[in-house]
């Protein structure tokens, strides 16, 4: 499509900066936490990732919509972002796996975007003074007009946007990843008696789901207000706590329920907001990161180890609430020296801050399904001796 035949399109951020731009998916208007992810790939996993939940999202990488969407790439049942921001759009997608565009994906799920914006310029404002509420419209085109609307948007600490994301209902889940994109093609730990895993859903992606499924557990779905009562009912071997949008603080029903489940002394294991949350239910606080890691090339470890990580979230835990005594950190951010895994020190839970499953990212830690599958089927052997 030809700049001369876009509708105009307008961004502003919530301290008055605003770019003029083009229309792509949706019209209308719509309001956000304005975020950016480095990726170079993977949009519609991002797109479809209910993290994302109030956000609107940049797109670094210049291009976007080149290979189109398609319904194996999705991570949840529709888009989760506010909105989308590119540089460049891709009208005329050309991969043997496409079935539609880009624009007319998000036209049909009515997520609206905004191209032909300086992108750069946009990253380094946020990574400068920090993400913020912001709109897209293309129906309000004057900036002080717009800026009112979002400056009546609340922040997104404080908020708990898990109750719009989680399952309704309890389901279970039993597709494996792909044969042709299964990474891994001898999977020790999915051999011997079958493994219950109860997920505790704060807005979990499908890949984590499938790789439960690729090491041999039988994987139970569960809203993320059941009662940690109802949760043990299932008899599970371990439980999952999955990723999610919004203030972990917020999620008080989930700390609690993780904060009960600990008296169980069954394995758990968190992947980022579960990563949180189970901080949380351990002693710690939580804090806002002034921008974020969200991209798929983020450096984390520790003792001379170094993995490649996926990530997506904009909260953290603060290193120094944890209680030393009862919890060791595993790993850090590289980057920015945060808290991005931990695991107790005599009860068999651990927590990553990044999202080991990617989809997209590379695939470094993903032996941390089996070390969740071994540690399952100890406590298993234990409880039989």
């Amino acid at each position: 499509m030809l700049f001369s035949d876009a509708k105009p399109a307008l961004l502003v951020l919530a301290d008055g900066t605003s770019f003029q731009g083009w229309s792509f998916g949706a019209t209308g208007t719509t309001i956000g936490e304005v975020v950016f992810n480095t990726g170079m790939t993977g949009y519609q996993e991002v797109l479809t990732d209910p993290s994302y939940e109030g956000q609107i999202v940049t797109f670094t990488y210049p291009e976007l919509g080149n290979t189109g969407v398609n319904p194996d790439d999705e991570e949840s049942i529709r888009p989760h972002v506010r909105g989308a921001i590119a540089k460049n759009i891709c009208y005329r997608p050309s991969n043997w796996r496409s079935t539609e565009s880009l624009p007319d994906y998000l036209k049909r799920h009515h997520i609206i975007g905004i191209y032909g914006i300086d992108t750069r310029a946009l990253t380094r404002k946020i990574r400068a003074t920090g993400a913020m509420n912001g709109a897209i419209s293309t129906e309000v085109l004057d900036p002080a007009d717009l800026l009112l609307q979002v400056q009546r948007a609340p922040s997104m600490a404080g908020l708990n946007l898990v109750r719009g994301v989680t399952t309704q209902k309890v389901y279970e889940w039993a597709d494996p990843t792909e044969s042709s994109w299964e990474f891994r093609p001898t999977l020790d730990s999915a051999t011997g008696e079958q493994l219950t895993v109860v997920a505790i859903d704060f807005g979990i992606k499908r890949n984590i789901l499938r790789r439960l499924a690729s090491y041999g557990c039988r994987v139970i779905v569960v809203p993320a207000d059941t009662p940690p009562e109802e949760i043990l009912k299932f008899n599970p071997d371990g439980i999952f706590l999955s990723n999610g949008p919004g203030d972990p603080a917020a999620v008080t029903e989930g700390i609690e329920t993780a904060r009960a489940l600990l008296e169980s002394e069954k394995p758990m294991f968190g992947i980022c907001m579960g990563h949180q949350i189970l901080g949380l239910s351990l002693g710690g606080e939580t804090f806002k990161l002034k921008f974020g890691h969200r991209g798929l090339n983020q450096p984390c470890g520790l003792h001379q180890r170094v993995e490649i990580t996926s990530q997506n979230h904009g909260f953290a835990i603060d290193a120094d609430s944890l209680p030393n005594s009862d919890v060791e950190i595993t790993h850090l951010n590289l980057n920015d020296r945060t808290v991005a895994g931990l695991r107790h020190k005599s009860l068999p839970l651990f927590s990553v801050q990044y999202h080991p499953e990617a989809s997209p990212g590379p695939h470094d830690a993903d032996y941390l399904f089996d070390n969740f599958v071994q540690s399952m089927r100890e406590h298993r052997q234990q409880r039989a001796g």
